[in-house]
């Protein structure tokens, strides 16, 4: 009599995992970071500014430039993670609006790195503006190629217009204390016109439709370019013309002051991160055009400490929203 062979007890397969896998390290990182970094470098070049002219310490400037400029390496590397995966990445960001605005922020930080590092290293300054220059000439020739091939609607002029294609304004910053002339006039009498033409088409925009309550806060970009135009202006020695973009700032200021409930009606969001750069501009142009003297003088003093309370609050709470996870999810960001 054969005993039958012993087989072993069948093992049953694992259950299907239903936890999603973990995803690799800054796969999702969110354009929308960028926009409030901006804000922290107006502020610590205005903070600069009111050491020059109203004798502020000189170490809050240097103490705001310093933190932002690590903030802005480590944003930096982490969204760059993105493309260095898979490069085509970058135009889906560019598809929606907080991906072109933030990703032109980004680029428009470099041009801003650059002014900050004017008075330690000027040759890397002007290294550093070059980058810039070129970097946002990709950002821009990539939106345009976006705007051409998608849908209609997404063609609509918006305050972002201002930072695509206004935004070499920033370049004067370090081409003037450098002690150029010829290159930042040619950039601001070319920016002007463009900067007037999307401030008419948004005008005539506001005036036949309201814009939805979330995208409210981009209208603060308005008052950037006459900002910066004055801060240009001023420093090329165009007085009148500094004065009347001064002026201008103030108008544009003034409708946003009036109009700062219905702006914030949807609540915060990552597009807040626009309210930061132009307000601390407009106080470092009431700065540069007064010289710190003079009730303008005084107005600009006050927008600065406005803007200090207002500019790292906004900063802050985009990036806590970017550590916890939930502002790429909010602001449609690309993942690899």
């Amino acid at each position: 009599m054969t005993t039958p062979p012993r087989t072993r007890p069948r093992i049953p397969p694992a259950p299907p995992s239903f936890m999603p896998p973990k995803p690799g390290l800054w796969t999702r990182t969110p354009p929308a970071i960028f926009p409030p970094l901006m804000g922290l470098f107006g502020l610590g070049l205005g903070w600069r500014l009111a050491a020059e002219t109203l004798g502020a310490p000189v170490f809050i400037g240097d103490m705001v430039l310093g933190a932002t400029v690590l903030i802005y390496a480590f944003a930096l590397v982490a969204y760059l993670a993105k493309p260095l995966r898979r490069p085509g990445v970058v135009i889906e960001d560019l598809r929606i609006l907080p991906g072109r605005a933030g990703l032109t922020a980004m680029s428009l930080c470099c041009v801003l790195l650059a002014a900050t590092l004017v008075p330690f290293a000027p040759g890397l300054a002007a290294a550093t503006a070059a980058v810039g220059a070129i970097f946002h000439l990709c950002i821009l020739g990539l939106i345009v190629h976006s705007l051409v091939t998608g849908p209609v609607e997404g063609r609509v002029v918006t305050p972002v217009f201002h930072l695509t294609f206004v935004g070499f304004i920033l370049g004067p910053l370090t081409t003037i204390p450098l002690g150029l002339t010829l290159l930042p006039t040619v950039t601001l009498f070319a920016m002007m016109p463009v900067a007037a033409a999307i401030w008419a088409v948004s005008l005539w925009q506001l005036w036949t439709r309201i814009p939805p309550a979330p995208l409210r806060p981009l209208l603060a970009i308005h008052l950037a370019p006459a900002s910066l135009f004055a801060i240009v202006s001023d420093g090329l020695g165009y007085d009148m013309l500094a004065a009347g973009a001064v002026a201008l700032g103030a108008l544009i200021l003034a409708a946003l002051l009036l109009s700062a409930r219905w702006l914030t009606a949807a609540g915060f969001s990552a597009l807040w991160g626009a309210f930061t750069f132009p307000l601390a501009a407009f106080a470092g142009a009431l700065l540069s055009v007064s010289d710190g003297r003079g009730a303008v003088g005084v107005a600009g003093g006050l927008v600065l400490v406005a803007a200090s309370l207002a500019i790292p609050v906004i900063a802050v709470r985009i990036l806590q929203a970017w550590a916890k996870g939930g502002l790429a999810a909010k602001t449609n960001a690309a993942e690899v």
